[in-house]
């Protein structure tokens, strides 16, 4: 039965002239449809070579956003309207705005989890993996970093020479995680290396033997000699790099990094998207879409 809806899937999207794009973070039967899997900003990337007209994201409202403003003239849907970020929705326009009104010699530095209103008041964007590179290359040496506060932290560590505002927010998921269950997870597992996103709090990542984003983390796992590792970030990377690398082991850090958000879509959401009866389009206007693509334009630029 499954097998026969991916197959209709498959099917469909080449009938209609649709690109799949779905994040690491969504489920394995869902990343066998897909025409492209990885990071949010790789995905929309990828879908600004895709030849195709129509774009369906398989992930979170904001990662769909980013699609349709770097591919305007696409069709772009996000597959399960309902799925959110809660990281993304956690400032908005006009509260960045107030802030950046106190700090006016500030570089705003916006993480791509945020909304593209949120992006028309940034001056750059960047990723987990860029971030420090681009934070780096920034001229001026004052920094205001949103959302998230323990990437921010953690970029801040490894760029001293700059002054940083961080305010307080971040992925409640990853943030959940204790240093405690990190000891823990090291002491069940001795021989594993602790592989760490940097949204995780600080005390945990000073524990880790690598910290990178989802792209990095399972770089490093398929490269790396040692057959153990403890996966800090999404649940599902695990169970991806588990598929993928069957000669070594993967192991959760913590079983609360499950985002809901992420696997409130589901393969008969696919399914029906592609059939035009499900999903949501991303409309987006001129204007805003072109003051939010200045960050993104920027981090490409210094990245």
């Amino acid at each position: 039965m499954l097998r026969d809806i991916q197959d209709e899937i498959i099917r469909i999207k080449k009938e209609k002239d649709i690109c799949i794009l779905a994040h690491s973070y969504q489920a394995r039967e869902i990343l066998e449809v897909a025409d492209f899997s990885g990071d949010s900003f790789q995905l929309s990337v990828m879908a600004q070579k895709a030849p195709q007209k129509n774009v369906i994201m398989c992930g979170v409202r904001f990662m769909a956003e980013t699609v349709k403003v770097l591919s305007p003239q696409k069709t772009v849907y996000l597959a399960n309207p309902i799925a959110g970020c809660p990281m993304a929705e956690q400032m908005d326009k006009e509260m960045i705005s107030m802030v950046k009104e106190q700090y006016p010699d500030y570089t705003v530095v916006a993480y791509i989890n945020t909304t593209t209103d949120l992006k028309t008041v940034c001056d750059v964007c960047v990723t987990s993996s860029s971030a420090v590179k681009i934070v780096t290359n920034i001229e001026n040496d004052k920094i205001l970093f949103i959302p998230d506060s323990n990437l921010g932290r953690y970029v801040a560590e490894q760029v001293p020479e700059k002054t940083f505002k961080i305010l307080q927010g971040g992925c409640p998921i990853h943030a959940s995680v204790t240093a405690n269950e990190a000891v823990k997870a090291k002491e069940i597992h001795p021989d594993a290396l602790l592989l760490v996103h940097p949204e995780c709090l600080p005390e945990v990542v000073r524990h880790a033997d690598f910290v990178g984003s989802t792209s990095e983390i399972m770089k490093f796992a398929k490269s790396s000699d040692n057959k153990e590792f403890i996966i800090g970030t999404e649940v599902s990377i695990a169970e991806h790099l588990q598929y993928e690398c069957p000669d070594k082991r993967f192991f959760f850090l913590s079983q609360k990094l499950m985002c809901q958000n992420m696997k409130s879509t589901t393969l008969i959401d696919v399914y029906d998207c592609v059939l035009g009866r499900g999903g949501e389009e991303i409309i987006i206007d001129e204007q805003t879409r072109l003051k939010a693509k200045k960050c993104i334009d920027e981090m490409i630029r210094l990245g």
